[in-house]
C-alpha cells in the first residue's frame, strides 16, 4: 500500500526532511569523531532546532489525524508508530549532540579514543537510512535488523567500557575520562532508540505494540504452526494481565495453507509455565473444558504459549450486554458445567480455603491504593472498635481450625472474565487457567460472586442483574453443599466473601465503589466471629442483602 494513501502529506514530507536532517547531523557527528574540532561540534550545536522542529510537526500532522472521525484502530496504530518513530529519531540527534558536548568538555583528547566512535556512529547511520524503505513498505525482516543494532552498539559501549576503566587506574586524567565515559552512555544509548523505532514498524505491520523481544518470542511459538517463516502475523490484543502477561489473538495461515485463530499469551516464565500446567491438568481431569496448547517456548526469564482460540463471549459479556435470555442460557450451562466438574473430581481429601491468609497478604496493596479506607482501631463513646487487620488476624485463627469435607478441582481465579460461553455449541470453556489445583470449592464460588460485584456499572437495573447473576451461583452451590453434607459451606463462603470483597479493592480506583466492598467486608468478619466456636455450622450469612445495591 502505498505511504500516500495511508498517511497525511504532512507525515509523509516531514518524515522526509526529518530523516534527510537527521542524515546531516550523523555524518557531521561521524566527521567530529574521525577528527574532533570545535568548529564542527558548534556546527553541530546549531541544527538542534531543526531536527526537533521536523519531528514536532510530524508528531502535530499524527495527532490530527488520529482525532479525525474515520481513523479506524489500524490507522491510529500506524499513526502512533510513526509518532514514536518521529520522536526517537529525535532523540537519536539529542544524544549525538550530548555526546560531542561531553566529548569537547575533555582537555586531554587522546583518552578520548575518539577513532572508535566512528564504525558504530557509520552503523547507525546506515541504520537510520533504513526506516523509510521499513516503513514504506512494511517490511518486518527490515525492521528487526533495525532492532538488532541495538546489540552491536552494546558489544562497543562493553569492550570501550572496560579500556576507560582500565585507563582510570592508570592515570591521573579521571575527570578526563569520566567526561569520555559520558560520551560513551550518550552514544551507546542511540541503540535504544533504534530498537524503539524497530518496535514503532514491527506494531505498525502486526497490528499491535510490540516489544522487540516479544516479537522474536512470537516468531519462535509460531514456528511449529505458521506455513512458514514469512508468514505475515496479524495481531489483536485480547487483554492485558495484573501480572504483566500480555494476551493477544493471531490470525495466520498453519502448514496446509489453512486460516488459524489462535491466542498468543506471554510473560514471566513461571506465569505462563503455571498456565500450561493448568491446561494441560483440565484436558486430563475434565477433557474439553480447556483450549489445547498449539505451542509453548521458553527464553531466558520469559515464555509464551500459543493456544487454541475459543469461540464464543466472556461471561462478562453476557452479563454487561447479552440479552435476558442469553444469560439465562449462559448461566444454565455454566452451573451445569461446575456441577458436573464438582461430582466428576470429587476426592475425600480435606481442603483448606486459606482465605484469611490471602488477604492477609494482599491488604497492603489495598492500603496503598486507599488509605483513607481502611483505618486501624477507633475509640467510639469509650468502646474500642477494632481495625479491619484486627478482624483479619482474629479470622485467620478462626479459619485455621475450619476445612472443607472435601476437595474438587477448582478454576482459582474464577473471575467472569475467564469463563467463555459459546452459544451455537452450548458449551462453556474455561481461560487463564495457572492458578488451578485440588481446593475448596467456595474459592471459586466467592470468587466468581465477587467479580460480578465489583463490576463498575452504576446503574440500577444492570446492579440488580449483577446480584442476580452472583446469588444464582451461590444458590447452586448451596444445594450442592447440602447433597454433599458440608455443614460449614456458609461459615468458609462468608470468609471467601470478606476476602474477596476486600482483596478486589486493589483493583477499583472509584472511592465510593471500594469503600461499600470493604464495608461488606468488615461486616462479614464481625458477623461470621460473633458466632461462638464448634456453632459454625449454624451460621447463615444473609447473601441476597449483601448482592442488592
Amino acid at each position: 500500500m502505498p505511504r500516500s494513501a495511508t498517511q497525511p502529506d504532512a507525515i509523509t514530507e516531514n518524515m522526509s526532511f526529518l530523516l534527510a536532517e537527521l542524515d546531516g547531523q550523523l555524518s557531521r557527528l561521524i566527521a567530529y569523531f574521525e577528527a574532533p574540532r570545535s568548529e564542527v561540534a558548534a556546527q553541530l550545536m546549531q541544527r538542534a532546532g531543526y531536527s526537533s522542529n521536523l519531528a514536532g510537526r510530524v508528531r502535530k500532522a499524527c495527532l490530527a489525524a488520529m482525532l479525525h472521525k474515520k481513523t479506524n484502530e489500524a490507522r491510529r496504530l500506524r499513526l502512533q508508530g510513526i509518532d514514536a518513530v518521529a520522536r526517537n529519531l529525535d532523540l537519536l540527534s539529542r544524544l549525538g549532540r550530548r555526546g560531542v558536548d561531553q566529548a569537547e568538555r575533555t582537555r586531554k583528547v587522546k583518552l578520548l579514543r575518539a577513532d572508535t566512535y566512528v564504525p558504530p556512529l557509520r552503523l547507525v547511520r546506515r541504520t537510520v537510512a533504513r526506516v523509510q524503505d521499513a516503513l514504506d513498505n512494511q517490511d518486518s525482516k527490515l525492521a528487526v535488523k533495525i532492532g538488532q543494532t541495538r546489540g552491536e552498539i552494546a558489544t562497543f559501549h562493553d569492550r570501550l567500557f572496560r579500556t576507560y576503566t582500565r585507563d582510570m587506574a592508570e592515570t591521573r586524567h579521571t575527570e578526563d575520562l569520566a567526561y569520555a565515559l559520558l560520551t560513551l552512555n550518550e552514544v551507546s544509548r542511540m541503540g535504544e532508540a533504534l530498537e524503539a523505532i524497530s518496535e514503532a514498524l514491527l506494531s505498525i505491520n502486526i497490528g499491535q505494540t510490540v516489544q522487540f523481544e516479544r516479537y522474536f518470542t512470537l516468531r519462535s511459538v509460531l514456528a511449529g504452526v505458521a506455513r512458514d517463516d514469512d508468514e505475515e502475523i496479524s495481531l489483536k490484543p485480547l487483554a492485558e494481565t495484573r501480572s504483566g502477561s500480555a494476551i493477544s489473538s493471531v490470525e495466520m495461515r498453519d502448514r496446509k495453507g489453512r486460516s488459524v485463530a489462535a491466542v498468543f499469551k506471554d510473560g514471566d516464565k513461571r506465569k505462563v509455565k503455571e498456565e500450561r500446567v493448568g491446561v494441560k491438568s483440565w484436558n486430563s481431569v475434565y477433557p474439553g473444558l480447556a483450549p489445547e496448547i498449539l505451542s509453548y517456548e521458553k527464553n531466558g526469564q520469559s515464555a509464551a504459549l500459543l493456544i487454541e482460540h475459543l469461540d464464543g463471549e466472556t461471561f462478562e459479556d453476557i452479563v454487561l450486554g447479552g440479552s435476558d435470555a442469553a444469560l439465562a442460557t449462559a448461566q444454565s450451562a455454566l452451573h451445569k458445567t461446575v456441577r458436573d466438574i464438582w461430582r466428576t473430581t470429587l476426592t475425600d481429601e480435606p481442603a483448606r480455603m486459606g482465605a484469611m491468609d490471602q488477604l492477609a497478604k494482599r491488604m497492603k496493596d489495598v492500603t496503598r491504593l486507599h488509605p483513607g479506607l481502611v483505618p486501624g482501631a477507633q475509640g467510639i463513646n469509650g468502646t474500642t472498635v477494632p481495625g479491619l487487620a484486627t478482624l483479619i488476624a482474629r479470622a485467620q485463627t478462626r479459619e485455621a481450625a475450619l476445612t472443607a469435607p472435601f476437595s474438587v478441582y477448582i478454576h482459582g481465579d474464577f473471575n467472569l472474565d475467564n469463563v467463555i460461553f459459546d452459544p451455537v455449541a452450548g458449551k462453556i470453556r474455561f481461560i487463564d487457567l495457572h492458578r488451578s489445583r485440588y481446593m475448596d470449592y467456595v474459592q471459586d464460588v466467592s470468587v466468581f460472586m465477587v467479580s460480578n460485584y465489583r463490576l463498575q456499572v452504576l446503574d440500577r437495573a444492570t446492579r440488580a442483574r449483577i446480584g442476580g447473576v452472583a446469588i444464582a451461583m451461590h444458590q447452586m452451590a448451596e444445594k450442592f453443599a447440602r447433597r454433599q453434607r458440608d455443614g460449614t459451606y456458609h461459615y468458609r463462603l462468608a470468609l471467601g466473601l470478606a476476602r474477596s470483597f476486600a482483596s478486589s479493592t486493589r483493583f477499583v480506583v472509584d472511592e465510593y465503589h471500594a469503600r461499600r466492598m470493604l464495608l461488606r467486608a468488615r461486616y462479614i468478619l464481625e458477623t461470621a466471629l460473633a458466632v461462638p466456636e464448634g456453632r459454625e455450622a449454624r451460621f447463615k450469612l444473609p447473601v441476597k442483602d449483601l448482592f442488592h445495591d
